[in-house]
């Protein structure tokens, strides 16, 4: 049986594909990080667990199936709707780390964010797209954020690999890969908050550098223990 889904009374939706990963290893010497790992090898920084690929994996229409391809071959992408489990806002790339400087320097932290195509994706909680925009429409600061992409029902997004081929090739990577099966997610009065905060920090002439020493330079800098 797949370690996707073991069996067990801690199972939950085994029928769906959506149950936590066991504790063992299987015949190719995968540890409990899961399917999607290459054997004998731990995820790297920026990587998926377990516990986070099967978040992910839980959006999709067929979970089982999207677990089985990322087993079989996990430097493979995927697309997933947005709307259900989580949205998706997108925001030009330098802003986007300013607003992740916020979020983790003065505020509760975020969820699992990417990169794809010079944008940062942060993941948000389910309703974030229709009332973000919405927000910023009557906030005095809003027509200094960059336009946002703010994906909910109805859009997909396209996520990084679970397990890339190389971690320093840019492109589509994780900055703060998904580590849980109920990761927490910002609402869309956390992101506003974020994005007028990045806003003035930007227009400030004191304004801090980022975090992010180069624009390549990978999440693990954020303290993720600090995450609701």
């Amino acid at each position: 049986m797949s370690i996707w889904a073991p069996a067990g009374s801690g199972t939950r939706g085994a029928g769906d594909g959506r149950g936590t990963s066991g504790g063992g290893r299987d015949a190719g010497g995968r540890g409990p990080g899961g399917p999607g790992r290459r054997p004998g090898r731990e995820p790297r920084a920026g990587e998926p667990t377990g516990p986070g690929i099967q978040w992910l994996a839980s959006a999709g229409t067929y979970p089982r199936a999207l677990l089985a391809l990322w087993e079989a071959d996990p430097e493979a992408p995927a697309a997933l709707p947005c709307g259900s489990v989580f949205d998706v806002v997108s925001v030009v790339s330098v802003f986007g780390r300013q607003m992740l400087d916020q979020l983790w320097a003065e505020g509760p932290g975020s969820g699992p964010v990417a990169c794809h195509r010079g944008r940062t994706l942060v993941f948000a909680a389910p309703g974030t797209a229709a009332r973000l925009p919405a927000l910023l429409g009557w906030e005095e600061w809003g027509q200094s954020v960059p336009p946002l992409l703010c994906h909910g029902p109805g859009d997909a997004i396209t996520v990084p690999p679970v397990s890339p081929a190389d971690a320093g090739t840019p492109g589509s990577r994780w900055l703060l890969a998904p580590d849980a099966r109920h990761p927490w997610l910002p609402g869309p009065e956390v992101l506003l908050w974020a994005c007028v905060r990045a806003a003035r920090a930007a227009a400030s002439p004191e304004a801090r550098g980022s975090i992010f020493l180069h624009a390549d330079q990978g999440a693990n800098v954020y303290d993720v223990s600090r995450r609701r």
